[in-house]
């Protein structure tokens, strides 16, 4: 009887196509509107001038960044859209006692890598002027793909387990500060207005802050008998957080009306890639240590 109840969505190739169609036709869609429909002023700030920085040019280095981090910001708001969807297919087949399992988000991913491989360099190597030169339009569909690993994480989890991905939430937030705040070591060394002192103040202020922070959750966790995420879990979500979500954020709330531009990567990333290699190690050990602790006080 209860298995008449249940109905559980295929984990097959149809039920992941039927949602990497609309996924890839919207990021599509976006890449279409920033690179061939809206101005590009105003979506990459050509000519954009600040204190101490000289005109800013369609293919200067930080110009460069922006044309790849749209691919962040399009998988920020797929993560925000597929969870949203999925939460509310998961309400809506609870309260009609079924169950809903939404396909495998690998599943979902492979289906979107080959039209996005060949659509956003297709798109930005001959739409609009000026085009793109292919290594700037594959770090476009390479920044898309790796952005939309993480943006389909969380479907299942709010589809099936939401109470556990708020507390998932909440625990990825200490690592935003380790993952955005670190790299302020290498601000004063780039021309920015910022003095040694306070950049090592930022970085290991922020280090400090990321780890109280998990501490208080941890805590949390203790007294309410919550489950706790793996290493690899809480990693992902301190990536989804500071990386996808922010650049949304900031491409939609944090910009004036009228100029909703996309933000350079220095804003989120190291200048230096061993520097960033160096962010996430330090992200990642603090995740591997946090959760062995609780490993010891909480069920897994």
């Amino acid at each position: 009887m209860e298995k008449r109840r249940r109905i559980i969505v295929d984990e097959g190739w149809g039920p992941a196509l039927a949602a990497a169609v609309p996924i890839s036709l919207f990021v599509l869609g976006l890449f279409i509107y920033w690179f061939a429909v809206a101005d590009r002023y105003a979506i990459f700030l050509y000519g954009h001038n600040a204190p101490g920085i000289p005109l800013a040019q369609p293919f200067d280095a930080m110009t460069r960044g922006r044309y790849w981090m749209a691919g962040l910001v399009a998988a920020g708001a797929v993560m925000v859209i597929y969870t949203t969807v999925n939460w509310v297919l998961g309400r809506i087949a609870a309260r009609r006692g079924r169950d809903y399992r939404p396909p495998a988000w690998w599943r979902v991913w492979v289906l979107c890598a080959l039209p996005l491989a060949i659509g956003i360099p297709a798109i930005t190597m001959t739409l609009n002027t000026p085009t793109l030169p292919f290594g700037l339009a594959a770090a476009c569909a390479i920044a898309t793909l790796a952005g939309l690993a993480l943006a389909l994480l969380p479907g299942e989890w709010a589809a099936r387990r939401p109470i556990d991905l708020i507390w998932l939430a909440l625990d990825g937030l200490g690592l935003m500060p380790i993952l955005l705040l670190l790299r302020s070591v290498e601000l004063p060394g780039r021309g920015v207005s910022v003095s040694m002192p306070l950049a090592i103040l930022f970085a290991f202020g922020g280090l400090l802050a990321g780890i109280a922070w998990l501490g208080v959750m941890s805590g949390l966790r203790v007294w309410q008998r919550r489950p706790t995420p793996t290493a690899g879990e809480l990693l992902a979500a301190g990536l989804c957080l500071s990386y996808l979500l922010m650049p949304l954020v900031h491409h939609l709330l944090a910009t004036p009306p009228g100029w909703r531009y996309i933000s350079t990567a220095s804003n989120f990333f190291a200048f230096n890639p061993l520097l960033q290699l160096a962010v996430f190690a330090v992200a990642a050990g603090t995740a591997v240590a946090v959760t062995r602790l609780r490993a010891r006080y909480l069920p897994s």
